[in-house]
């Protein structure tokens, strides 16, 4: 017979499966269980989309129907218990007669924290909580930023020489990181909700700061500073069709899918900026540049995790320099003369 532990291990499965596509909801898988038998399983799919525990019990089939109320329904967050965009998941339980329900960890959320539990245990079903509790808010990571701190889960990420630079002398790009890094960096966007450069690595740069490799994937929503909008408008942030969002001291207006805010650049502008995204439901931000934004999140003390990609193989004689970076070192990987290291802060 297998474990709790087991089936909440296959829930957090099925919940990668929404990476990119819910926020700002929480990632969530959900597993049906009859005499130690999986005979129905689903996830979140989409944002506005049916929860996991509905498709997981919409996928049971015909035969086994008869079974659902003698079943265990396994989810790795804690099913809903209020009208969001769909019914409360607890109510599906409770009209389904579940009698068992084990959940990997509480959600956070005030609306839901412990009142799913409540009522579930209220009507008589009995409840396991806390299973593979850290894997589970591992998993939402971002979710649980994003409510606790009212701020988005943010991700430093640059690309720098063996020597430690990252641009040549004024601000000329250079080519660091190879095809088979570049595809995964791409995958990384598609998870995060927004991505953000400097004015300078924009204009020298010229990037497109898509999840173009992955074009089905969730393209993520681009932000510039451009504080006197300056930035040639056949610049691809400004002229292509996908979002941007230009951080400016001049105006506010929207024009097609470009929206310029206008901000005050203070001292404090990053932490209103960040209330912003949190207004905006941005679950998640990844900062790739330049080095004076990424310094500006690193001194403010508002990043989550970092990413450095090193060439191993490339050095450059001048340019700009990359920063200074001491933190909880977490893990690396190699792709081809690509070394790319974790880091938690």
């Amino acid at each position: 017979m297998h474990s709790h532990q087991y089936f909440i291990l296959r829930c957090i499965e099925l919940a990668k499966r929404g990476n990119g596509m819910v926020a700002p909801n929480p990632l969530v898988g959900a597993v049906l269980v009859h005499d130690g038998k999986i005979i129905g399983e689903g996830w979140h799919q989409q944002f506005g989309g049916a929860h996991a525990e509905v498709n997981c019990i919409n996928s049971v089939a015909n035969e086994n129907k008869k079974l659902i109320s003698k079943s265990t329904l396994y989810v790795n967050l804690e099913p809903c218990n209020h009208h969001g965009k769909t019914p409360p998941c607890t109510d599906l339980i409770l009209k389904n007669n579940i009698p068992k329900v084990v959940i990997g960890c509480r959600d956070i959320n005030p609306i839901v924290s412990g009142r799913g539990v409540q009522r579930l245990m209220n009507r008589g079903v009995e409840v396991i909580e806390n299973i593979l509790e850290q894997d589970c808010e591992n998993l939402n990571q971002r979710f649980f930023t994003f409510e606790k701190q009212h701020r988005p889960y943010i991700i430093l990420k640059w690309a720098q020489t063996e020597n430690e630079f990252i641009a040549g002398k004024n601000f000329e790009p250079v080519k660091i990181s190879n095809f088979e890094t570049d595809v995964l960096v791409h995958e990384w966007r598609s998870y995060e909700s927004a991505i953000m450069v400097g004015f300078n690595t924009a204009l020298y740069d010229n990037p497109k700061l898509t999840a173009r490799i992955f074009p089905s994937k969730n393209q993520p929503l681009r932000i510039v500073i451009d504080k006197e909008n300056k930035l040639p408008t056949t610049h691809f942030l400004l002229a292509d069709e996908f979002s941007t969002l230009i951080l400016n001291t001049k105006k506010n207006a929207t024009i097609c899918n470009k929206e310029f805010l206008k901000i005050d650049f203070n001292e404090n502008w990053l932490n209103d900026f960040l209330k912003i995204l949190y207004e905006k439901k941005i679950l998640s931000l990844i900062v790739e540049g330049g080095a004076k934004l990424l310094e500006t999140f690193i001194k403010s003390n508002l990043w989550d995790e970092a990413r450095i990609v090193t060439n191993t193989e490339m050095k450059i004689e001048d340019g700009i320099k990359a920063l200074n970076f001491l933190e909880k070192f977490l893990e690396e990987i190699k792709i081809g003369n690509n070394k790319i290291s974790f880091y938690k802060r």
